[in-house]
């Protein structure tokens, strides 16, 4: 009998598979206006910050890298935007404030490992599988898993603005294949995103996992996926790849 094909390189994304925030946006920006003596609502802050990530995003793809931003620029035009939109259109009071926020959010104090994350980890090393992040973020990532000990699980780190790309492009995913030495048909992903995630990397023929925590999956997206893709949390990662192996076929 032909030995069975094993999944050697596992992927990772990052925010809401592996690290959340400490804290809601609008939080953390309510909190920073008020340590400017600005009083803003954090519910305000948070809507806002929903509508001008979505609107940066669309019109500076990837953090405007191919338009000339820096990853920086694109996030104090974001702060700027998101205060604008809740009614504080003092540029010259929110640019201090932005400049803060941005080092904030560059510390691994205002995230937090999600639960099972370093288990699951440790789980994927034992089996040997190579580990790599392929993740929509920008430098500063490296600092943050060296700041909550997750970096040392990983062989490599793969963020978007590195890239070029972000994720659901196949070109970002070709790329961590390309670092690992390895073939899309030994290689899975795991993250929370059923468009780039999942969707991203079975599209060059990787198997994918969807993190999708306790609350109710789009009926869209539960018709879609496997229910043996589909994990409710990382506890559920090393029998899911179980499962994976055993229907793999033969070498």
């Amino acid at each position: 009998m032909a030995p069975r094909l094993q999944i050697r390189l596992m992927t990772w994304d990052v925010k809401d598979t592996l690290l959340r925030l400490r804290h809601p946006v609008g939080e953390e920006y309510a909190a920073q206006a008020r340590a400017h003596g600005l009083e803003v609502e954090a519910a305000a802050l948070g809507q806002a910050f929903r509508q001008a990530y979505k609107a940066q995003s669309h019109s500076f793809p990837n953090y405007g890298l191919s338009r000339g931003l820096t990853s920086r620029q694109w996030w104090l035009d974001v702060v700027l935007q998101t205060f604008r939109l809740a009614g504080v259109r003092d540029v010259q009071a929110v640019t201090p404030i932005a400049k803060q926020l941005y080092e904030d959010f560059s510390s691994p104090g205002t995230w937090q490992v999600l639960e099972g994350a370093k288990a699951a980890l440790l789980g994927c090393r034992k089996r040997g599988l190579k580990l790599a992040v392929v993740s929509n973020f920008d430098h500063r990532l490296e600092d943050i898993l060296v700041g909550l000990g997750l970096r040392e699980h990983f062989d490599f780190v793969l963020t978007s603005e590195a890239a070029g790309w972000p994720k659901p492009d196949p070109r970002i995913f070709h790329k961590a294949l390309q670092l690992a030495h390895m073939e899309p048909a030994v290689a899975a992903h795991i993250g929370d995103s059923y468009r780039c995630d999942y969707q991203g990397a079975q599209a060059i023929g990787m198997h994918s996992f969807l993190v999708t925590g306790p609350e109710p999956l789009d009926p869209e997206v539960r018709n879609s996926v496997p229910e043996e893709h589909i994990l409710p949390s990382l506890s559920h990662l090393l029998p899911a790849l179980d499962r994976l192996e055993d229907s793999l076929p033969g070498l």
